[in-house]
């Protein structure tokens, strides 16, 4: 998915969760308007799209694997 189809998928959410090594950013769309930027920082990989694996729950999208995030999200 390319920079500009992220941006998209990401207006259409309320909140993400970007693992990226150890560390999960978590962005709360409804409370902090993040820039253009920082969704770039935490969507995209060094290839410029959409980094993998990324999944969208209703209004939550998770990008990157963080085992703690997903029993948190899923259960």
């Amino acid at each position: 998915m390319s920079a500009r189809d992220a941006l998209a998928l990401a207006a259409e959410v309320n909140e993400i969760y970007a693992a990226k090594g150890t560390k999960v950013v978590h962005i709360d769309l409804k409370k902090d308007k993040a820039d253009e930027a920082t969704l770039k920082s935490v969507l995209l990989g060094p290839s410029g799209n959409l980094r993998a694996p990324a999944l969208r729950k209703g209004k939550t999208l998770i990008v990157g694997f963080d085992e703690a995030t997903y029993r948190k999200l899923f259960g």
